[in-house]
């Protein structure tokens, strides 16, 4: 009788071949895990009222799991009946994570805006890599996360994957 072996490494999820995950800025799982269980505070930068777009499916997502959503947008006044934010600099309590929805370029000037509130994590969406500015947050006592989805990263850890019709490689009868 012949054990089968999986053929693909799924501990790193969807940024597992990701350029950042060979540099100095590489996070690991654990990292990204504690991040998620320790902050709720979210300004999601470059969030869409377009529901077709990632960042809403992402918040949507990240609302309905208990985190609080905070819109960030200067083109946006409400996005899901939340008051929308022109800047970082202007949404009033507590931001934990800046979630960046935006091109690269965009990154340095929101990562100092994000230092200026006191944020505690930047967490640059899949395909935003900018280790300069990642560089600044972290001499500035902020965590990085590159190149990963909160979403992505959130249902991979607590059993949401299914949700989006993946498969999770967890072989349950149980639903979450």
């Amino acid at each position: 009788m012949s054990q089968e072996v999986c053929k693909f490494d799924l501990s790193e999820g969807v940024s597992g071949n990701s350029p950042v995950n060979r540099s100095r800025f590489a996070t690991t799982a654990s990292d990204r895990l504690r991040i998620l269980k320790s902050y709720r505070h979210i300004a999601m930068v470059g969030l869409s009222p377009n529901p077709f777009r990632p960042s809403h499916y992402a918040a949507i997502y990240l609302l309905a799991e208990g985190y609080d959503v905070i819109p960030v947008n200067p083109r946006e006044k409400e996005i899901l009946g939340r008051q929308s934010y022109a800047s970082l600099r202007e949404v009033p309590g507590t931001v934990e994570v800046v979630d960046i929805f935006r091109e690269p370029a965009a990154v340095p000037a929101i990562v100092e805006d994000a230092i200026a509130i006191a944020a505690k994590v930047i967490w640059m969406q899949l395909g935003v890599i900018h280790e300069e500015a990642a560089a600044r947050a972290r001499a500035a006592g902020l965590q990085v996360v590159m190149d990963r989805c909160m979403k992505i990263e959130h249902a991979r850890f607590f059993g949401g994957l299914n949700t989006m019709g993946l498969n999770t490689g967890v072989i349950s009868a149980r639903k979450r």
